[in-house]
């Protein structure tokens, strides 16, 4: 496909990367090699595509527009014309790696999914909008802080990368971009801890309040964990979560 011959689709949330310096950073940050199984999400006219594709010893694309997928077929590319919100990643090997340049409209949720199936994968790689991007590597009792930090960071360690300018697309955005890395933890901090996304969600639902009234618990049911119940949700780590989340079901059961 020739760069800029395909019409963006708003309903798609298309912005394709066509500015090669970027490109090469990425590349280079993923640094894929002949015995890595690479999985891009959203390859778009295949900028990135192309360079991952040559370097990887197995290469996949998910695309959601058939017309993109057909044409990056027809250079041999192995690609899944779907919606990536609907791929089995549970399917993919122990150590698969993802990239992605992910529509900004669908995101968090695609972010979600990724999170669920963190055990999959070696590392994965994303560019998303800044904003998403600072809320993802946030730490706690910052602005940026909130559920989407908490969830993230319960199944990686994350890290910011650089960022990318709007005439880094076509058409440009009306934000600014970055890239980030996320790799899995050994050891998920929400494992073994069933109501950990539950907590999470109706802590953050109700960020305004302290703990003991955002989670209605006790005051000495809080104290007893070594959470100060005077805090707010954004106040306390993902570990701290994790270890109410624990302490609820072990009082449940």
């Amino acid at each position: 496909m020739r760069a800029g011959s395909h019409r963006p689709r708003k309903r798609f949330g298309q912005h394709f990367l066509h500015d090669q310096g970027v490109v090469a950073r990425i590349v280079g940050a993923v640094d894929p090699g002949p015995r890595d199984h690479v999985v891009e999400i959203g390859p778009g006219e295949g900028a990135l595509t192309r360079a991952l594709h040559a370097r990887a010893g197995r290469f996949e694309a998910i695309e959601i527009d058939r017309d993109l997928a057909a044409a990056l077929r027809a250079e041999g590319v192995e690609v899944h014309a779907e919606d990536a919100l609907a791929f089995d990643f549970a399917g993919l090997p122990p150590g698969t790696r993802i990239v992605g340049n992910l529509p900004y409209n669908i995101s968090t949720p695609i972010l979600f999914r990724l999170a669920e199936h963190a055990a999959h994968f070696r590392d994965v790689h994303c560019m998303l909008q800044l904003e998403v991007v600072k809320r993802m590597v946030a730490q706690p009792s910052t602005p940026d802080y909130g559920r989407l930090s908490v969830m993230l960071q319960a199944r990686f360690r994350m890290q910011m990368l650089f960022r990318v300018a709007a005439g880094a697309f076509r058409p440009p955005p009306k934000v600014e971009s970055a890239v980030v890395r996320m790799l899995p933890l050994a050891e998920p901090l929400d494992r073994d801890a069933p109501g950990f996304a539950d907590l999470v969600r109706a802590a953050f639902s109700a960020r305004r309040k302290t703990l003991r009234n955002a989670l209605g618990m006790t005051e000495a049911a809080l104290a007893a964990l070594g959470v100060d119940p005077g805090l707010r949700p954004e106040n306390l780590a993902p570990q701290d979560y994790a270890r109410i989340a624990r302490r609820t079901i072990s009082h449940r059961g």
